[in-house]
């Protein structure tokens, strides 16, 4: 019996997060050991309660979900994009919130420190919001850099296009500052960027199937997903939507899925341009030395479409 890998997942709930945080949670090979709350999609305060409500209708209210940061490290916050994930980050459809949940006791950067020392180079972070609470981990205790299995995180872009600007992805522009100490810190990063997860989208067809296989779970993530698919729609042109966030979290339990190349990522910080992540390869020469620094982020170029879908497809298939 293989030993189930360990995760963490930083999140700003919604409705990709949603997803993803199912499927970690309904994948046999993963061990979720708490979530981690930030603002992005939503406010800290609606991701936490959202957090809260994903547990209770997982059934997994043994994972801890700790509340993060509410704004970026530096910049002044952006405004959240409820015309993406909607005001709730659920899509606007009603939900009746549990009663009982209290986020857990240490903050969100605090949870992270701690879980990553009770199971050194065992836990991998997978920060699918805003990297605030993981930059101000690192800031706390830089040792975990050097504890962690490994950080897979959804955000950048190499090659493609920004989706907030004509540079950026939203996670990274969130909170660009955060985003530099992340990628430079000595630890080993997959980027799961925009390369890879615009050519993800999943159709109608899928959702509905899962729905009608796991009624509850599957029920409620059909239902938020129509109002994500309607933005994708109406903005992109897409006939469905992209699994940013899930395809994240597949590539910890599939990594054959994805084809990456090494090197290195430089996050502008300012401007015009901020959130622009460059991507130096490994063994390419530059005039300016500071891109032969480091080479420690591997970074998602390739996927497989067919097979993202299918295995998000079946996981998420599996629930009640």
């Amino acid at each position: 019996m293989n030993q189930k890998t360990k995760i963490i997942i930083d999140t700003d709930p919604g409705v990709d997060d949603a997803l993803a945080i199912a499927f970690a949670a309904l994948h046999p090979d993963l061990e979720l050991l708490g979530l981690t709350t930030v603002f992005g999609n939503v406010s800290v305060d609606q991701s936490t309660v959202n957090a809260g409500y994903l547990v209770d209708l997982l059934n997994i209210k043994h994972v801890p979900v700790a509340k993060g940061e509410a704004v970026p490290s530096v910049q002044a916050p952006h405004g959240f994009p409820d015309f993406v994930h909607g005001k709730n980050g659920f899509g606007d459809i009603e939900v009746s919130y549990p009663s009982d949940f209290k986020p857990h006791a240490l903050s969100a950067a605090d949870f992270i420190i701690k879980t990553i020392h009770e199971h050194p180079n065992e836990v991998v972070l997978v920060p699918i919001g805003p990297l605030t609470n993981i930059a101000l981990a690192l800031k706390k205790d830089p040792s975990i850099a050097h504890k962690v299995k490994e950080v897979v995180i959804m955000g950048g872009a190499a090659h493609e296009k920004g989706n907030v600007s004509p540079a950026a992805e939203a996670n990274i522009w969130n909170d660009p500052h955060a985003a530099q100490i992340v990628f430079e810190a000595p630890w080993k990063i997959v980027m799961v960027g925009l390369d890879v997860t615009w050519k993800t989208i999943m159709p109608d067809e899928p959702m509905a199937r899962i729905a009608e296989k796991s009624p509850v779970v599957g029920g409620f993530l059909k239902k938020i997903c129509e109002f994500y698919a309607n933005f994708y729609r109406n903005v992109a042109g897409f006939d469905g939507f992209s699994v940013h966030d899930p395809a994240t979290v597949m590539y910890v339990t599939n990594p054959e899925l994805f084809t990456t190349e090494q090197g290195q990522i430089e996050v502008v910080q300012s401007g015009a341009g901020a959130g622009k992540t460059f991507f130096a390869p490994k063994g390419q020469i530059y005039a300016e030395d500071y891109w032969s620094k480091r080479d420690n982020v591997h970074v998602c170029l390739a996927v497989d479409k067919t097979g993202v879908l299918t295995l998000i497809e079946n996981i998420l298939s599996t629930s009640l």
